[in-house]
């Protein structure tokens, strides 16, 4: 890499909005009593951020194109930390808005890391560096797993929120110091309208490795986000874990993520390629899923954190390599576009899946269903990859 400084600065914004979108579904119990509401409408809260976050996603190319990646990395901080305070606000209406305003911060994120990244990293490093960067994802998940419910200890929920807001206008400011140089390659005239949205999404549907990593993002995102929405309110409900032993388990799925979102990349780049790289993470998901839809009260603490970090490994580690191929197949100068528009997909599965989780949950009465739901569709997209690669060895 030319210098480390985009990788470590776009690290640090991605596990800021990552611990922004996560706040709320860690405290979810809290919230759900204090509001009088089910703890499973937290699936409904995912899916409306994840709504905005496909929408910002798909004007990503544009507006980083116009206004540079660090301004738009920007002014996503300052939408998470403004929907962050409209979320503290005890009535729903409120609370909707502040879940689609932190869904549009977000979602331009990752395509303004990319653009960034895929110009400053040599291409037989692409998987590793991008990983380390999707580590912000596990890594901002855990800082909420780790520090929410502690701080929920010691103030109410309410300014919970607004302590996490405040760090990410802080990000958003320090950040400051490095735009000129990052953003040197912004086009004051570039045009962004409306049919923005649509350009990354023909384009992937024209490149049909583009649209294998699309197809296969929507499902694993089902599950990645499933998991780390509903893992707190399983262990507390299913399980009878406190509200701060969940949190720290779910900070040690994350820390499975980081481990496996560096090591995967890592393999991918020295030996495996990406696509046989994603076809493993599939079938360890699928395994993963299935051992947690049968753990019970009894199951020793220790082995119910051991298949959680396991799982988070496959589940939570699968974005760098996904995005580092995103990069490379794209053509050239269009990384940003075609981040955006497989990220589409990938934020149509988050919208479709925790509420998918929450509806088997309820209608089988334990989150167990929910799990089971998440192996099978674990299991088609590692189908997907199969055949995909099948295809390509007969083509050639």
């Amino acid at each position: 890499m030319k210098n480390w400084w985009p990788l470590l600065l776009t690290l640090v914004i991605q596990a800021m909005v990552a611990m922004a979108l996560l706040t709320l579904p860690v405290m979810a119990p809290v919230v759900a009593e204090a509001m009088q509401v089910s703890p499973a409408l937290v699936g409904l809260y995912v899916s409306v951020t994840y709504a905005g976050a496909m929408v910002s996603t798909l004007m990503g190319g544009a507006t980083v194109a116009r206004l540079g990646a660090i301004r738009v990395s920007q002014w996503g901080l300052l939408l998470c930390a403004l929907g962050l305070l409209l979320c503290a606000v005890p009535w729903f209406p409120a609370m909707v808005l502040g879940a689609v305003l932190i869904g549009l911060g977000y979602g331009p994120i990752t395509p303004a890391s990319s653009h960034l990244l895929a110009r400053t990293t040599p291409k037989h490093q692409m998987s590793l560096v991008f990983s380390l960067k999707q580590t912000g994802v596990p890594l901002g998940s855990m800082l909420a797993g780790a520090l929410v419910p502690p701080l929920l200890l010691i103030v109410n929920w309410q300014a919970s929120l607004a302590a996490v807001a405040l760090v990410c206008v802080l990000c958003a400011w320090l950040s400051q110091g490095l735009r000129a140089d990052l953003d040197s390659d912004r086009q004051s005239d570039a045009p962004v309208h409306w049919r923005s949205l649509i350009q990354p999404i023909r384009l992937v549907l024209a490149h049909r490795a583009l649209l294998t990593m699309a197809s296969c993002s929507f499902m694993f995102s089902m599950v990645q986000l499933s998991l780390t929405t509903y893992l707190v309110t399983f262990l507390h409900d299913d399980l009878s874990y406190g509200l701060v032993a969940a949190g720290l388990a779910l900070s040690a799925t994350q820390i499975g993520g980081i481990g496996g979102r560096i090591a995967w990349g890592y393999v991918a780049d020295r030996w495996m390629g990406a696509q046989r790289m994603l076809l493993l993470l599939a079938s360890m998901m699928a395994l993963g899923a299935l051992a947690s839809a049968f753990l019970t009260v009894d199951t020793p603490k220790a082995l119910v954190v051991l298949i959680l970090v396991a799982f988070g490994a496959s589940a939570i580690g699968w974005n760098g390599v996904y995005l580092a191929e995103v990069a490379r197949r794209a053509p050239p100068g269009t990384a940003s576009l075609a981040t955006g528009g497989t990220l589409a997909f990938t934020f149509l599965g988050v919208v479709v899946g925790p509420p998918m989780f929450g509806a088997l949950s309820g209608l089988f009465e334990t989150y167990r269903a929910g799990f089971l739901g998440l192996m099978v569709m674990a299991s088609l997209s590692g189908a997907v990859l199969f055949w995909s690669q099948r295809t390509a060895r007969h083509a050639a």
